[in-house]
């Protein structure tokens, strides 16, 4: 192999963890945003996300029913704006990620996840829910934003108590 031929391998190695990286930051941005959905919250930093022509998509029994499929940017915005209009849906709204697999492409990736979320509602009620996340994503410029999102349920429970408790955390004394 000459000096070139490893040069061009390192550099394609480069780009391939620097795409990943971007998708993953994509994924993170829109967990932590979706953590923080409340009444009058803006949406625009959420829809960034998105590209115009995304599909956000519930699959399966459960969610297939629940959110059904959403084409383009403006049928996810009304989707998500739900959420915002008083009173808040959510008191609390955790998601965690694990098992992470992500595949890049060229301007395409898509990644997958399994998905853990806690509630608690502005009602009182509190759930357990988890799903297999499937997302495609496109490159535009040099953003990485989500083409097709897939949430499909594995379980959901509810939880007799909020998440939060304001007592005291136990400490050694």
């Amino acid at each position: 192999m000459t000096d070139q031929e490893l040069l061009e391998q390192m550099q394609a190695k480069l780009q391939r963890f620097e795409d990943e990286h971007s998708v993953r930051a994509c994924m993170n941005r829109y967990m932590y945003l979706c953590d923080n959905l409340d009444a009058g919250f803006d949406l625009d930093p959420l829809m960034d996300l998105f590209t115009e022509d995304a599909v956000w998509q519930g699959k399966g029994k459960r969610y297939g029913a629940t959110f059904g499929a959403h084409e383009g940017a403006e049928k996810i915005r009304a989707m998500f704006a739900k959420y915002t209009k008083p009173p808040a849906h959510f008191e609390t709204n955790v998601h965690f990620l694990t098992s992470e697999l992500i595949d890049v492409s060229g301007d395409q990736a898509q990644g997958s996840w399994a998905l853990l979320q806690t509630s608690t509602f502005s009602d009182g009620r509190s759930q357990l829910s988890s799903a297999r996340l499937t997302v495609e994503f496109r490159r535009e410029g040099n953003a990485w934003k989500m083409s097709h999102f897939q949430t499909e349920s594995l379980f959901n429970r509810p939880v007799k108590t909020p998440w939060d408790q304001p007592a005291d955390l136990p400490v050694p004394e």
